[in-house]
This record gives C-alpha cells, sequence and structure tokens, in this order.
C-alpha cells in the first residue's frame, strides 16, 4: 500500500534588516496535517556570509534550550508559541558578525519531513546624526518652500477677483 507523505510546511521572512545594537524576532511559523505532538522539535542554525561552519542557534523540545556556547550564547531567547504554530526566536545586540542565513526546522512527529525556513539577516550601522540632521533640513526646507507656494497662489487668487470685482464697479460710474 502507498501512504501519503505528510509534511511540515516552514514559513519565514525571506529578508530581515536590522540596525547594529538593537535586538530583532525572527519569525519562524509552521503547518503540520498532523496536531502538534510532545515530540514536536525546532532547530535554529546559523550561516555565516563567509560561508564557514553552520553554527547552533537554539533548539526547543518540549521546552526551549539556549545555546550552551557560541556566537549567540545569552544572546538568543525564545519568542514562540507552540499553541499558535510560531516558534520563533529573539536575538539580541545585533552586530555585523550576525549577517548571514538563519534556517528554522520543524519537526513534528508523525510530519519528520519537510521545508526548512530561511531568513537572510543583514546587520546595518546606525544612522549617523549629520544624516539626521540633513534629512531634517531638507524635509524642513520642502515643508518652507510649499508654504511659500501656496501662500503665493492665495494671495493670487484673492488679487484677480478684487481685480475682477472693480471692473463692474469701473463700467457703472462709466454708464
Amino acid at each position: 500500500a502507498l501512504w501519503l507523505a505528510a509534511a511540515v510546511e516552514v514559513h519565514t521572512a525571506k529578508e530581515v534588516v536590522a540596525v547594529n545594537g538593537t535586538n530583532q524576532r525572527l519569525k519562524c511559523t509552521f503547518s503540520s496535517s498532523s496536531p502538534v505532538s510532545q515530540q514536536l522539535s525546532v532547530s535554529w542554525n546559523f550561516q555565516p556570509e563567509d560561508l564557514s561552519s553552520h553554527e547552533p542557534v537554539f533548539y526547543y523540545l518540549k521546552e526551549p534550550y539556549k545555546p550552551p556556547s557560541g556566537r549567540f550564547k545569552e544572546r538568543v531567547t525564545w519568542d514562540g508559541n507552540i499553541e499558535r504554530n510560531d516558534v520563533s526566536i529573539m536575538i539580541w545586540n545585533l552586530q555585523p558578525s550576525d549577517n548571514g542565513t538563519f534556517t528554522c526546522q520543524v519537526t513534528n512527529w508523525p510530519d519528520v519531513y519537510g521545508t526548512i525556513g530561511e531568513v537572510r539577516l543583514r546587520v546595518v550601522q546606525k544612522v549617523n546624526f549629520s544624516e539626521i540632521h540633513f534629512l531634517a533640513v531638507a524635509i524642513g526646507s520642502a515643508s518652507v518652500l510649499m508654504i511659500i507656494v501656496v501662500t503665493a497662489v492665495i494671495i493670487c487668487r484673492q488679487r484677480r477677483r478684487r481685480a475682477r470685482d472693480k471692473r463692474p464697479e469701473v463700467a457703472d460710474t462709466e454708464r
């Protein structure tokens, strides 16, 4: 007899961009043809951009297990809810060395096969004060320019109305 193959489907964002020094939730959800079992396990791994070896990030089996060593020790926490099919994690104090691809794999007995979710994390530098200052000046200047243009349009319309209103008076006095 042939059995239909059941599989777990894992869903993640393709790419996440975060600012250096901040915290970021890496969202991972799943769907399974079987009810969530006591044997459900979740594995998060990391592949750095330099393509050096994979590193374990987080593991879940009945309860969350933080990594005992490595770059994510003391920097990753469970942020999921198994009852809602959410197996997300939170990474604290992001650094440029965290650039790379995170994988989320879920097995839910008897669904032991399925897709592996991948999310590419890009950590960018904070915006410098000078860039913020430049942006504020540009927005402020554009706002002032818009106010001047609108004011000029309103003044021109009022002058035209006054000129139009005076014309009939001049015509009446000539008769």
